[in-house]
């Protein structure tokens, strides 16, 4: 793994800590909160537009994540920085981690970004976007455990209606690998309510060395991916609905036996 570059003083760090003296028991990301590119980077050559789609971001998931914040009272860290510059929900050597090509996109800024042709803009890119994000998260983690608490580490996403011709049927869904404490719990709670849920749908949790597999699988720590349809937390409406509903499942589901425990592949 790399090791981040030590930030200027001047630049804002490539993630946003929220309530970091929060309690210990939960920590929030969101990997894909921002649509945001830092200076020197331009539009990535790509028209101002595609900066709307899902493409650069999760439409609604920042809003989310916030909102678990406060209603939990915990930490929580989103990224400050398009997807599209980099993709923190990526190990550091998936060949995905920069995207080419995204949903029909060509993405001109990014066309040399790999080890074969400029190796030295993807290093720059991890080091200064992608190790100082999971840095934080470790150091999150790292806070939570010393006071004892066995956090259990929640991500947020969101995810389109309709991919090319498929209506997807879901409005949640809850991506997992190894450890499946909790999303029994969360799906029964939230198919009580009358929602279809999506068990590693609409995309699989299954993703060596992605976010939720450093921190969570590889430390043991209860952990879940929630997705949420981008047409429900598209307004702070929707989004304040969401939150308060996760929290309310995410809580009951934390608090069963077996769920705080280090459960080591």
């Amino acid at each position: 793994m790399h090791e981040p570059l030590q930030p200027d003083a001047a630049t804002p760090p490539p993630f946003e800590l929220v309530n970091p003296e929060g309690s210990p028991d939960f920590l929030i990301v969101c990997d894909h909160a921002s649509n945001a590119l830092p200076p020197g980077y331009g539009s990535l050559g790509l028209p101002e537009a595609e900066f709307a789609r899902h493409i650069a971001w999760d439409i609604g998931a920042a809003g989310v994540a916030l909102g678990l914040s406060e209603a939990l009272s915990c930490p929580a860290v989103l990224a400050r920085y398009s997807r599209l510059l980099i993709d923190l929900n990526r190990g550091e050597d998936d060949p995905t981690l920069v995207m080419k090509l995204s949903d029909g996109a060509i993405i001109p800024g990014n066309r040399d970004v790999d080890p074969d042709h400029d190796a030295a803009e993807l290093e720059h890119r991890i080091r200064t976007f992608h190790a100082p994000y999971h840095a934080a998260i470790a150091a999150a983690l790292a806070r939570a455990q010393e006071s004892g608490a066995v956090p259990v580490i929640v991500s947020v996403h969101s995810f389109t209606p309709r991919w090319r011709q498929f209506i997807r049927p879901w409005e949640t869904g809850l991506l997992w690998d190894r450890d499946d404490r909790l999303v029994g719990p969360l799906m029964e709670g939230l198919e009580q309510e009358g929602f279809t849920v999506g068990d590693n749908e609409p995309y699989t949790g299954r993703l060596l060395n992605d976010c939720m597999y450093r921190h969570g699988t590889a430390n043991g720590l209860p952990h879940v991916l929630i997705e949420i349809r981008q047409d429900l937390i598209e307004t702070k409406e929707g989004q304040r609905e969401w939150a308060a509903r996760y929290a309310r499942h995410l809580r009951a589901a934390a608090s069963l036996p077996g769920i705080r425990e280090i459960r080591k592949p």
